[in-house]
C-alpha cells in the first residue's frame, strides 16, 4: 500500500470514529445508524480525495472527533445539582409571610382564600370607615382631655375562626349588636392601648414608658375604663353608618378569652378594620370585626360607587315620555254585571241561550281598563249607537297630573255595539 493509499483510507476511518462516538462506546456493534454514518464518512473520504484536500480532512474528522469526546467527557463528569428550597421560598409557596400586616397573599394560601369576598366589591365600607376615623379622632380628643390621633392601618377579608386564633393575648374582645340588622360584631383591645387609656385617663405623666403588668386579669377599673372607650366608638360608628343607613349598636358583653366572644362560625367571612390610635408617645391598636352575615341587610346599599348613586335626570325625556304616555290608546271595558256560576253550568252553555243579569236599565256600570276599576256611569243610546255617560271616577290619579280629571267632570263615550 502506497503513502497515498494509507493517507487516503485514513479519512474515513477517523470520521467513522467520529460518528460513533457520541453514541456511545466505541466497541459496541454498529447498527443501522453506524452503518449509514460509515458510508457517509467514505463518501466524504472519496470527495476529498478527489478534490485534493486530504490533509485537510484528516484534521477536520481528528477535530470533530476531538470534540465529541470533550462533549461526552463533560456529560460524564458533571454531578447531578438537585435544587433544595430555603425557609424563605418554602414560606412564599405556602403563602405564610412573618409580617403580620402584609396584605399580600400568594401560593397554596391564595387558593384557599379564593372563596372570600373582598372587600374592595363594597366600595361604600371605604367611605364608611374613613368617616369612623374622623369620627374617632374627635371623639377620643374630648374623652381623653389629650391629642388623639387616630389612622387607618388596614382593612381586609378574613375567616373568623382564624382570626380569633391569630388575637394576641392579654386583649379584651367586647361584642356588640346591630339592633336594625339582627346580628353582632366584635372589638378587639389590645394590651397597648388598654394600659395606655389606664394611664392618660388616671392622669399620668407624659413622656414615661407605660408599665405592663403581665400574667394577671385586667382589674375592674381597667375593664371600666376600657368599656367606657369602647361606648364612645359604637358611638361614632353608628354615626358613621348614620348616612347609608340608620343602625343601632349596643355593647353586648366583655371577655377576655377569645372562645367565649364566638360571634359567628369559623368559615364565616367577615371584614377586619385595624385603627390605630396614638397619644403622643403612646398608644395602640383597636380592630373592629364585622360578619358579611351582619352586613348582608345592607349589601346593596354598600355596593354603591358613591353615597346616594342614582341615574340623572333628564328633563327633556320626561317631557316626551309624559306626552307619549297621555297619547296612548287605550281599551275600556264597560262591565254590565258579573255572574257566578258552577263549572259545570258554564261547561253546558249553549248558543242562544239566555243570561239573566241583575242590571236595571238606570243602574251604573263600571268602566276597566286591565281589569282595574276607572270610571262609573250609566247606560243609554245615541242613535244606532250604545253609550256610557260618566257620572263618578272611581280612581283619582295620584301626582301632579291629578287635576286632568277632576271628579266633577262627566265624560260621554260612545261604543260601538
Amino acid at each position: 500500500m502506497t503513502d497515498d493509499e494509507s493517507k487516503t483510507g485514513d479519512p474515513g476511518e477517523d470520521l467513522d470514529a467520529a460518528a460513533q462516538q457520541p453514541d456511545g462506546d466505541a466497541g459496541a456493534p454498529a447498527d443501522e445508524d453506524g452503518e449509514d454514518d460509515e458510508d457517509l464518512a467514505v463518501d466524504w473520504g472519496a470527495a476529498l480525495e478527489e478534490s485534493g484536500d486530504v490533509e485537510d480532512g484528516d484534521s477536520l474528522a481528528a477535530e470533530w472527533g476531538a470534540m465529541a469526546q470533550g462533549e461526552d467527557a463533560e456529560a460524564v463528569d458533571r454531578p447531578t445539582v438537585e435544587r433544595i428550597l430555603n425557609q424563605e421560598e418554602i414560606d412564599g409557596l405556602l403563602g405564610f409571610s412573618l409580617d403580620d400586616d402584609s396584605t399580600s397573599e400568594g401560593g397554596i394560601r391564595a387558593i384557599i382564600n379564593s372563596t372570600l369576598v373582598s372587600y374592595e366589591r363594597l366600595p361604600m365600607l371605604e367611605i364608611v370607615f374613613d368617616r369612623l376615623v374622623r369620627l374617632m379622632t374627635a371623639s377620643l380628643r374630648a374623652f381623653t382631655s389629650d391629642n388623639v390621633e387616630v389612622s387607618l392601618d388596614n382593612l381586609t377579608s378574613v375567616r373568623f375562626g382564624d382570626y380569633l386564633n391569630s388575637i394576641p393575648l392579654p386583649a379584651i374582645l367586647a361584642a356588640f349588636k346591630a339592633e336594625e340588622w339582627d346580628n353582632f360584631g366584635l372589638f378587639t383591645v389590645d394590651s397597648n392601648l388598654i394600659y395606655s387609656i389606664v394611664d392618660v385617663l388616671l392622669g399620668g405623666r407624659r413622656g414615661t414608658s407605660v408599665m405592663r403588668v403581665e400574667g394577671r386579669p385586667y382589674t375592674t377599673i381597667e375593664t371600666g375604663l376600657v368599656e367606657r372607650m369602647i361606648e364612645v366608638v359604637l358611638a361614632d360608628a353608628q354615626a358613621a353608618f348614620e348616612p347609608l343607613s340608620p343602625v343601632t349598636f349596643t355593647l353586648d358583653r366583655l371577655e377576655t378569652n377569645p372562645r367565649f366572644a364566638a360571634i359567628a362560625r369559623p368559615a364565616n367571612a367577615a371584614i377586619l378594620v385595624k385603627l390605630r390610635i396614638d397619644m403622643e408617645d403612646r398608644g395602640g391598636r383597636i380592630e373592629m370585626l364585622i360578619p358579611y352575615a351582619t352586613l348582608e341587610p345592607i349589601r346593596e346599599l354598600l355596593l354603591q360607587m358613591f353615597m346616594g348613586e342614582k341615574f340623572g335626570r333628564d328633563a327633556i325625556w320626561e317631557s316626551h315620555l309624559a306626552t307619549e304616555l297621555w297619547s296612548t290608546r287605550l281599551e275600556i271595558d264597560a262591565v254590565l254585571d258579573e255572574k257566578q256560576m258552577p263549572l259545570c253550568e258554564a261547561m253546558n252553555l249553549q248558543v242562544g241561550q239566555t243570561l239573566m243579569l241583575g242590571r236595571s236599565t238606570g243602574d251604573p256600570i263600571e268602566l276597566r281598563c286591565n281589569g282595574v276599576a276607572l270610571l262609573r256611569g250609566t247606560m243609554g243610546r245615541v242613535g244606532e249607537n250604545v253609550s256610557v255617560s260618566v257620572v263618578q271616577k272611581v280612581r283619582t290619579p295620584a301626582g301632579k297630573y291629578a287635576d286632568v280629571f277632576p271628579p266633577e267632570d262627566t265624560i260621554e263615550e260612545h261604543v260601538s255595539p
